[in-house]
């Protein structure tokens, strides 16, 4: 794909960015190359049927100062991020970092290793492991520890351990409280929708270079192999429990509802060292993610940052993370904890403050200013989460979507206001002829937003296409936050070629297979088209042999409702008696043929049922109508 130079705007924002961040500090290239041992070459990871999952080397453009086209504190952050190769952390810690979105953390016990937070997908994991054990010795995988329900942190499991050492008691499996069912409701309630700006999160297709890709701050995109998930055998509950795993005592902190709402800290004793999960790490985070999720508690957020302090730091001689680098030396460790305590309680409290005095999130979000001591924190920079999304998102929790403007209370939507405000200006060559001014005057945001009005009246108007991918460009070259780059290239991208659709999948046999029957439920009631079920009245017996129980749903109003309750064929209209839960998947896709499904009554209420399912639709559109 052709791309455009930055303009003579980007290019002088560009040169005051590198005139006013303070380059001159380098610990953190010192921290990331801190206790080497060895990089993967070549860094590029197959899967069995010889399908590129991981390639880190396509980041070797990261070298040298930042061109225009990128925000200099990204290229750097990107530098950082995309270091990769086998670390020590301590003595008996160990990471491998670059080999996906996220660090593998390798802890020895008296007998093997506990693996902290195994990747994305099964085949990263494996080489992570295989690199570890070329230079550590054979050791034996003993546990799994998840520190939190987000795919990244535990999607590779299969690449460490298997089920069935699990099932034998031979591999243990951690996580916090929770954890199987927010990881798994995450993944597939809204899992498409998700996914699918996922893809422009993270710019999973984007071209990796100067002028595309060049990561997205936490890490530098996601691994595209199996996604899998092993149930935790041992379910963290409070904060103080401790656990001895293969002689090596870990003391656990809860911080449900902070980053991921099941998530932990943890603290090894032997090796004074500090797991913060993803709740302190080399950027500022997300209080809600571009690809979309519940919004965080920034404050609980805050408070359990502080806990860690007062609790760990006195005995900690290093800090590390599920993504980035580590911190080393207890001065450092409580400013480093400190400082990102601080930003989540900063960006909480000052958006309280002036939305209590009648501000709107997006105008408190224009105008909010980080302390200095946070402007000159590295860490503390919008690579992952931004300071204006992240404000708008604490506004969003307390006050919700509505500003309180009456006028804003029932706008029309983009495909009806898009055409009125186009013919208000004297139609789409005039909206193209002023946003091409507003982009020749350095204006890309008012030139952005013209441009959605025209291609939201007419998205085949070729000018106004052209201009469209231009300007948001123009908006990623600027961008010092990488999901916010990714958006804009992605928009980009669509505009000049094609929707590229969902090119990554989290959810897999094994994660659907994790759903308990009231999820499975739930996601047959999400499916249901109501207008086309107004007028159907079913009553279905669900019966699940190998647990022996039954559910009795019914649908009506366009609402599926389910009870567990006796099975009662005078009162269903049809029983589906099913081998196992997960004969409920297939027979929602329409298959009531296959094994180990029996239905009695009359056969054509499931029918009725499955006629009124939608699939979702991977490959909604975005940027156009």
């Amino acid at each position: 794909m052709e791309h455009k130079p930055p303009t003579a705007t980007i290019e002088a924002a560009h040169r005051a960015h590198l005139s006013s961040l303070p380059f001159d500090d380098t610990r953190d290239f010192e921290d990331a190359d801190r206790g080497f041992i060895a990089a993967q070459k070549p860094c590029v990871i197959t899967a069995a049927d010889g399908r590129v999952v991981w390639d880190n080397d396509v980041y070797d453009f990261l070298r040298g100062d930042a061109p225009s086209s990128v925000h200099p504190s990204l290229w750097r952050q990107s530098q950082l991020v995309a270091k990769q190769g086998l670390y020590e952390v301590v003595k008996g810690i160990y990471q491998v970092r670059g080999f996906d979105l996220s660090n593998i953390t390798f802890v020895e016990g008296d007998t093997g290793i506990i693996v902290i937070d195994p990747l994305v997908s099964t085949e990263v994991a494996a080489a992570a492991l295989a690199l570890y054990r070329q230079h550590r010795g054979d050791r034996a995988v003993t546990a799994v520890i998840y520190t939190h329900s987000h795919v990244d942190h535990f999607g590779g499991v299969l690449g460490v351990t298997s089920q069935a050492d699990v099932d034998a008691g031979t591999v243990a499996v951690l996580a916090p409280e929770g954890f199987t069912q927010h990881a798994v409701q995450e993944n597939v309630y809204a899992g498409t929708a998700m996914t699918r700006r996922a893809a422009y999160m993270y710019g999973a297709v984007l071209d990796r270079g100067p002028q595309g890709q060049v990561g997205c701050g936490l890490g530098q995109t996601p691994s595209l192999g199996e996604v899998a998930i092993i149930v935790p055998t041992i379910d963290i509950r409070e904060t103080g429990e401790t656990h001895t795993i293969d002689g090596v005592e870990i003391e656990f902190q809860m911080a449900p509802g902070t980053e991921a709402p099941a998530e932990m800290h943890f603290y090894f004793p032997r090796f004074r060292a500090l797991c913060m999960a993803e709740n302190a790490t080399h950027n500022l985070h997300n209080l809600l993610t571009l690809r979309g999720a519940l919004v965080r508690d920034p404050h609980g957020w805050a408070g359990y940052l502080t806990e860690a302090i007062d609790t760990f730091a006195d005995r900690a001689d290093v800090v590390f993370a599920s993504h980035h680098w580590p911190t080393w030396g207890r001065e450092r460790i409580v400013e480093f904890l400190s400082l990102q305590r601080d930003l989540y309680a900063y960006l909480h409290d000052q958006t309280l403050r002036q939305l209590n005095q009648g501000y709107t999130g997006i105008e408190i979000a224009e105008t909010f200013a980080m302390p200095p001591a946070l402007e000159k924190a590295w860490h503390a920079h919008g690579y992952y989460g931004s300071v204006s999304h992240n404000v708008k998102a604490v506004y969003q929790r307390y006050m919700g979507w509505f500003d309180g403007n009456p006028g804003r209370l029932w706008p029309h939507p983009p495909e009806a206001i898009g055409p009125r405000y186009v013919a208000a200006m004297g139609g789409l060559d005039r909206v193209v002829e002023i946003a091409q001014q507003a982009f020749d005057d350095g204006d890309f945001r008012w030139a952005a937003t013209l441009l959605d009005h025209a291609i939201f009246t007419d998205e085949n108007h070729a000018a106004a296409r052209a201009l469209y991918a231009d300007t948001l460009e123009q908006l990623a070259y600027g961008a010092e936050t990488a999901t916010w780059r990714n958006f804009f290239l992605a928009g980009a991208t669509e505009l000049r070629e094609a929707n590229f659709g969902t090119p990554t999948q989290t959810t897999s046999p094994s994660m659907l297979s994790q759903l308990t029957p009231e999820q499975m439920f739930d996601v047959l009631a999400i499916s249901v088209n109501g207008p086309r079920a107004w007028d159907l009245d079913l009553s279905i017996d669900v019966t699940f042999l190998d647990t022996a129980t039954n559910y009795r749903l019914t649908l009506r109003n366009g609402v599926l409702v389910y009870r567990r309750t006796d099975a009662d064929e005078n009162t269903a209209q049809a029983t589906i008696r099913l081998a196992t839960k997960v004969r409920l998947l297939s027979l929602a896709a329409g298959d009531a043929t296959s094994p180990g499904v029996e239905i009695t009554g009359d056969a054509a209420v499931l029918e009725k049922l499955v006629g009124v399912l939608d699939k979702p639709d991977p490959g909604f559109d975005i940027v156009t109508p």
